[in-house]
């Protein structure tokens, strides 16, 4: 079973909500964990809006990739453009892509649920590819 990272900026909207489809979408396929460059919290929002859709986040929990071993992970998703920020062991795992969203934080709900549903659907793809 492959094990995937999801991270960005500061673990807290992007990288909260791909880990919610990826733990639900992915079950029995794939491990999965959320990470950012540095800890926060998860965003009140985004558990708003991955709860309309059935998925619950408020379990999880913001931390720092510095609390991660590179070498445990096969898939590396950076959701901000911050791959070229990240240490090289990351971005040499065997899958590493940089998906560039938008960041929701301060935004109105509408980007939000745009950013929740583009994660969504590439989520859905890289369980595909990964199976």
């Amino acid at each position: 079973m492959k094990k995937v990272m999801f991270v960005c900026k500061r673990n807290s909207c992007r990288s909260q909500m791909a880990e919610g489809f990826a733990r639900q979408l992915g079950a029995g396929k794939i491990e999965v964990s959320s990470s950012g460059l540095e800890a926060s919290r998860v965003h009140p929002t985004a558990i708003e809006v991955m709860s309309e859709i059935g998925i619950d986040i408020t379990r999880q929990t913001s931390d720092s990739l510095r609390d991660f071993d590179a070498e445990k992970y096969d898939v590396v998703v950076s959701l901000c453009g911050c791959g070229v920020d990240l240490p090289p062991q990351w971005v040499t795992r065997e899958v590493f892509e940089d998906w560039q969203l938008d960041d929701p934080d301060g935004q109105a709900i509408a980007v939000f649920q745009r950013v929740r549903d583009e994660i969504g659907d590439r989520v859905r793809r890289l369980i595909s590819q990964l199976s």
